[in-house]
């Protein structure tokens, strides 16, 4: 085992630890994720002992038997260029799928179409608002995924609960109501993504075997903090305030309503399109692009006086929003891991792994915990090069929509939200309100694992009836 076989993971450990403490460095993740991805890759260029003992780079000599007179080098730079070529294909359906939804969320805001549906969360009850931001986190995360989902809520709270000491309650149970929210959907989290579209879980399974433990995993820390957080009959120190931003109010509220609806049916129909025609995810999202963005286009043709001052609001206007930071940010820590599955690092890490950790179960517990602490789109990404889909025929719990898959998509997720730095919502919410760690970490990180074990209990009892 060479010395830069070993750096490999090194580095790579190093920068997700350097991704977790990304405040405390001040380097933005999305340079570190893209630094290890081309550290990594050209490692793997530059010393052939990585590949030489591969099974991957066997087959691949196989298959191209002209190969054979080349120098070893050579036949290295060929393997490796093809396995570039193979896990970026992979990669780009992951981050155009991304790429689309967040452009669909941008436009249905934009177009002030979730503030259209505000109005259904007003309450002046501390206790009955919570229920409806928490129900609304829940079921959003799984419709638009949970980063976008904390995106809006927290716009809407800022409407709602002008008061900062009730909002931050608010915001952080918001966290755990959308990781818990987003583990039961295809698209509600980008490791559920993956685990979909790499073909380990099928949404109809996902979301019959985890509505129940997802909801449990809500419900136990709503419960509590339904009479921990808010005294019985305490109301708003403050009165809301549900006023139109940016150009929404320009907009009747029956076409914010109906752009609003169109986003989420967009959203919906993504599985169905895989489901009928079998078409990646990522064409479904772009035919929900297409849908609403040729209908904001008719729009702003039969509208135009109307709309005369509101050009901004148009798509091709709203794409400079997208936050490529994040699309260079998954891109860099998936190809890393395609760098290691590459390399055989991952091979050799499942079998180190299964023969201490046989039960898969456990296993996927523990990596819902550390996805507290490391990023969960990495873990999971390793996972699955450790462990390949097994044979349909086999019964293991690594076949498709077999109970290893299936319940890590629920731990993966959720499991987030034991530490607010555990997923991108929690980071995300952090920054928006300026949340401290201590403040999380001392009152709801206790009621997320409180969750988090009660719904992994109620997985366990439904797989065992």
């Amino acid at each position: 085992m060479s010395a830069t076989f070993i750096l490999m993971p090194v580095l790579f450990f190093s920068g997700i630890i350097a991704i977790a403490f990304e405040d405390k460095i001040g380097i933005n993740k999305s340079v570190t994720a893209l630094l290890m991805c081309v550290s990594l890759w050209s490692i793997l260029l530059l010393d052939s002992s990585i590949t030489q003992n591969n099974e991957a780079f066997a087959a691949y000599m196989q298959l191209h038997p002209d190969t054979a007179a080349e120098n070893p080098a050579g036949q290295i730079q060929g393997f490796v260029a093809q396995a570039l070529n193979i896990q970026l294909g992979n990669v780009s359906g992951t981050l155009f799928f991304i790429l689309s939804s967040m452009l669909l969320v941008y436009v249905v805001d934009r177009y002030g179409g979730f503030k259209a549906v505000t109005e259904l969360l007003t309450a002046t009850d501390k206790r009955k608002l919570l229920w409806s931001i928490t129900l609304a986190s829940f079921f959003f995360s799984a419709l638009l995924d949970n980063l976008a989902a904390a995106i809006v809520i927290i716009a809407i709270l800022r409407k709602l609960v002008p008061n900062r000491t009730d909002r931050l309650k608010y915001a952080c149970m918001a966290i755990i109501a959308c990781n818990a929210g987003g583990s039961w959907s295809p698209i509600g989290d980008v490791t559920t993504l993956l685990l979909w579209t790499n073909g380990c879980i099928t949404p109809v399974h996902q979301a019959t075997s985890l509505f129940l433990p997802a909801f449990v995993n809500l419900l136990v820390p709503l419960t509590i903090a339904h009479f921990w957080l808010f005294k019985k009959g305490a109301v708003l120190r403050e009165s809301s305030s549900c006023e139109q931003d940016d150009y929404a109010g320009i907009l009747p509220s029956r076409i914010r309503k109906s752009i609003f609806w169109m986003g989420v049916a967009a959203l919906l129909l993504i599985p169905v399109w895989q489901s009928l025609f079998n078409l990646p995810a990522f064409m479904g999202a772009l035919a929900g692009v297409v849908m609403i963005w040729g209908y904001t286009e008719i729009l702003f043709r039969k509208k135009k006086e109307l709309l005369k001052d509101a050009w901004e609001m148009r798509v091709n206007n709203v794409l400079h929003e997208t936050d490529l930071a994040t699309i260079f940010y998954f891109l860099g820590i998936l190809m890393s891991v395609g760098a290691l599955e590459t390399g055989g690092h991952l091979t050799l890490a499942s079998g180190f792994i299964s023969y201490r950790i046989p039960d898969s179960s456990l296993l996927a517990l523990l990596i819902g915990v550390l996805s507290s602490l490391l990023d969960n789109v990495a873990l999971v990404a390793a996972v699955m090069g450790m462990y390949p889909i097994a044979d349909p025929a086999s019964l293991t719990p690594f076949v498709m929509n077999g109970s290893f898959w299936t319940f890590l998509a629920y731990c993966a997720v959720t499991g987030g939200s034991l530490l607010i730095i555990g997923s991108a919502t929690g980071v995300t919410v952090m920054g928006m309100e300026n949340i401290k760690f201590a403040y999380y970490f001392k009152r709801f990180s206790g009621l997320a694992l409180l969750g988090y074990i009660a719904g992994a209990a109620c997985y366990a009892l439904i797989s065992f009836i």
